[in-house]
């Protein structure tokens, strides 16, 4: 059974479910994104895909690359490029400590979920990650199956 959201006032506009299988998650942050007015709308119609996005540092400011947000259908000649870099909301010493880890460790920054907050902003939560090898796959699935497999055993006894 999937969970549900806490927070019925929160609408998730895209989520990236394969993050959690391809990373590791070492923490995860709200970002704010910057954004047009036709890139709002279509994120309200809930057509977005953020699974092969990531964000980059670049000059002290973080972008996220390759979201796709498509046009809006009533947007006439003021429609949005799809694919185009946009920039994430975030304080100075939350850049340098992003980028620091971005450079130094290894980390990647992953889009997690993209969603409208209860005051109707857009919202990223991005996640600092490390990818997982193959065999890091195998050993979680491995867990969760055992996990789902000993949940039905309890529940058959008791």
């Amino acid at each position: 059974m999937a969970k549900k959201d806490k927070d019925p006032a929160v609408k998730i506009a895209a989520e990236n479910r394969k993050a959690r299988h391809n990373y590791f998650i070492e923490s995860t942050l709200e970002v704010g994104v910057q954004l047009v007015g036709t890139e709002v709308k279509a994120l309200r119609e809930g057509h977005a895909t953020i699974a092969e996005s990531y964000a980059h540092t670049k000059d002290g400011e973080v972008f996220l690359v390759n979201a796709y947000i498509p046009e809006y259908k009533a947007g006439n000649r003021f429609n949005h490029e799809v694919r185009r870099p946009r920039k994430l909301l975030l304080h100075k010493r939350e850049v340098a400590k992003l980028s620091q880890a971005v450079e130094r460790e290894g980390m990647t920054l992953i889009p997690l979920k993209l969603y409208f907050n209860p005051k109707g902003r857009a919202k990223i939560e991005l996640g600092l990650a490390k990818g997982k090898k193959l065999h890091d796959k195998r050993d979680s699935e491995k867990a969760r199956d055992w996990n789902r497999e000993k949940g039905r055993l309890l529940r058959a006894k008791g």
